[in-house]
């Protein structure tokens, strides 16, 4: 991606491009959320500038088509083919990430006419919608099948000349979809290792530099079918000095650590190389592939630019070449974000859904413990189910790249389940029905402003008619002896229903607040 045979322009933006896949495996910071955004609005820039580019070009073999159609007609038309398959397909990408962004409720600041780039850190908007277990959904799927129709369609056009086999073999390599190596050293799917678990950001501006590898493989296109060769210019001039830090974020203390290119991995050897001021020794700065290593304190905390020259001999003569890019130092975390899904406390007896992490530590090297806490499902995830005591704490541990551990608690209050409300017809408190409508009616007891599902059934009840002994009711109905009472009670007479116990399928349940029925007839 870094080369092959593409503008000087474009050359620096998919290197960038290897910036943002080293950065994406990282839990990211605010700043570095926002540093995503930043790199997606030059992608979504670049993308525009190459289409007009694109139009001009595709413009320019339509004519040469007309005016000279024994030597431009077929490779117009191959052209056109083109256009039409890589529009059809970065429509379609452009679909996928207005969808990541309704999913997600983001919205366009009016003001400043951006995404908010650091509140975009969800990671299970895709997650959800494109994987299920170790298989794709019928989304992901799809997804996959628009990519392999999109190469398709290109093949099928560069099949037809063997002159274009380099042009074919190169764009494979730009889209491929072939399992990737992870970490562990095991092959996974190329969209797993792509988009899950990344935050919403990250996917946006991973699909933008998509949209960029089409609108750069249409350049690339024209280009080859107008004869010419596909870079703007050949000249050191037009190349610029890319850096590739080996992480997107340091801690304060740490060492910047990553390798600057110019253009390409080339073996351009310059004649000096100068960062932050320092001249850096060549011989052992300089690898194999042209890259130049940076090693070099950070600095504190906050953003900081990386600024220096390369020199080269061309034509005989020095050729400068200047350095320029920025890193952001986020603090080295020293606490956990800890919060209940549900609210800022947990009910004794039932699952209480939490997501537990810790700032700028992968959730695979954090772990925490706690009474009644076990691991769920998904990034984070934990559950509660607290027993006894008012109070429950939970610790955290999260390794550091370093090696070292770093560690933190919060103390959640235990509560028990409130006391539920007594209910017929969906009214509580009280209310007047129609003396057949509490003869046949239902009584249930609910919990009134509770965020967790726990249904409740009625096990006995009493009723009190005035001027009558109270009757005991088992079930959740009136027995014949309370129908009896019910019947001999006057018009606009108050009955209670109350001692209403229920129970659930975990805690023990309080008798359910009482009800008072006018009856109406």
């Amino acid at each position: 991606m870094a080369g092959g045979k593409a503008s000087a322009r474009q050359k620096m933006i998919n290197l960038m491009y290897l910036v943002f896949i080293a950065m994406m495996a990282m839990n990211m910071s605010k700043e570095v959320l926002s540093a995503f955004g930043l790199m997606e609005a030059k992608f979504a820039d670049s993308n525009e500038a190459t289409a007009n580019r694109n139009e001009a070009l595709l413009g320019d073999l339509i004519t040469k088509g007309e005016e000279k159609p024994e030597e431009f007609k077929v490779p117009a038309a191959r052209a056109q083919q083109i256009q039409i398959a890589s529009d059809k397909f970065f429509k379609y990408i452009e679909t996928i990430k207005n969808d990541l962004i309704k999913a997600g409720q983001y919205k366009v600041d009016p003001k400043t006419g951006k995404l908010p780039f650091e509140s975009m850190d969800k990671t299970d908007i895709l997650d959800e919608a494109w994987f299920t277990g170790d298989r794709l959904t019928k989304k992901g799927q799809e997804v996959m099948d628009q990519i392999n129709l999109y190469k398709s369609e290109v093949q099928k056009v560069l099949a037809t000349d063997e002159s274009y086999r380099g042009a074919a073999e190169s764009f494979e390599k730009t889209f491929s979809t072939e399992k990737v190596l992870n970490k562990d050293g095991k092959k996974i799917d190329w969209l797993n290792y792509n988009f899950q678990g990344f935050p919403a950001i990250a996917s946006y501006t991973k699909l933008t530099a998509m949209q960029n590898d089409v609108k750069v493989t249409e350049a690339n296109m024209y280009n080859l079918f107008l004869g010419k060769t596909l870079t703007e210019a050949t000249t050191l001039n037009n190349y610029k000095a890319i850096v590739l830090a080996d992480k997107s974020a340091f801690f304060a203390g740490e060492k910047f650590q990553g390798r600057v290119v110019i253009g390409k991995y080339a073996n351009v050897p310059p004649t000096k190389l100068v960062v932050q001021g320092q001249e850096i020794d060549l011989s052992t700065a300089i690898d194999s592939t042209g890259a130049a290593k940076l090693d070099f304190n950070v600095g504190n905390v906050g953003e900081h630019t990386i600024d220096g020259q390369f020199t080269f001999i061309e034509n005989g003569k020095e050729l400068p070449i200047p350095i320029e890019a920025n890193y952001v130092v986020v603090p080295r975390p020293n606490s956990a974000t800890i919060s209940a899904d549900k609210m800022n406390v947990v009910y004794r007896g039932v699952n209480n859904p939490m997501t537990i992490s810790f700032a700028g530590v992968p959730d695979n090297k954090v772990s925490a413990t706690g009474a009644g806490l076990t691991r769920g499902s998904g990034t984070g995830k934990y559950n509660m189910v607290p027993t006894t005591g008012s109070k429950v704490t939970i610790n955290v541990t999260a390794k550091l790249d370093d090696g070292k551990s770093v560690g933190d608690s919060k103390t959640f209050r235990i509560k028990d389940i409130p006391k539920p409300s007594g209910q017929m017809v969906g009214k509580t408190g009280q209310f007047s029905l129609p003396r057949n409508n509490v003869e046949i009616g239902k009584v249930e007891a609910v919990l009134e402003d509770f965020d967790f599902d726990l249904p409740l059934t009625v096990t006995s009840f009493k009723f009190k008619v005035p001027g009558s002994p109270s009757v005991t009711c088992s079930g959740n109905r009136l027995n014949s002896q309370a129908k009896a009472a019910l019947r001999k009670a006057k018009r606009g007479s108050a009955v209670q229903i109350f001692d209403i116990k229920s129970k659930s399928n975990g805690p023990r349940i309080k008798p359910a607040a009482p009800i008072i029925i006018e009856l109406s007839n």
